[in-house]
């Protein structure tokens, strides 16, 4: 590396020790699905409309918690640019305030398996969450509400 300059070193080295973000096309599988369909596939939980209107729909209908349990589902409130809110199924619990979930177009046309979910809530209670960000492979900033679970029958 005789006769570089030291800034250019310094970009190169710096460029090889930051963080790699990639396009979302390397993560996850490809798919036309939006979270409501994969959802209901892979719980089995027999609802529809927009993935914020499961929470009333489930009620008298199939239980809702404030506990995660493998096999429920997790229902986003609508935020920001996620107006028709969003939903996750847990994989996993991994403690009280950490699950895994399988989720279809949290990364746009991408169902990604094992996604760490963490509960924010002061109270405990997953009505705010912060979810996994494949691309920064880091938990996003981002806060997200949440309903709860709706558990499979």
């Amino acid at each position: 590396m005789r006769g570089l300059c030291p800034a250019f070193l310094c970009l190169v080295l710096a460029a090889c020790a930051g963080p790699r973000l990639e396009s979302p096309r390397h993560f996850g599988t490809a798919t036309h699905l939006t979270c409501v369909p994969y959802a209901r596939d892979v719980s089995g939980i027999a609802l529809s409309g927009n993935a914020y209107q499961w929470w009333d729909e489930a009620a008298g209908v199939y239980p809702r918690s404030h506990r995660p349990a493998a096999g429920a589902v997790l229902v986003f409130a609508p935020h920001g640019r996620m107006s028709v809110g969003h939903l996750a199924v847990v994989t996993a619990v991994e403690g009280p305030r950490e699950i895994l979930v399988t989720q279809s177009n949290w990364l746009p046309h991408r169902i990604e398996h094992g996604q760490p979910v963490l509960d924010v809530s002061a109270e405990n209670d997953w009505t705010q969450v912060r979810v996994w960000y494949e691309p920064a492979h880091a938990l996003g900033r981002t806060v997200y509400p949440a309903y709860g679970f709706i558990l499979p029958r």
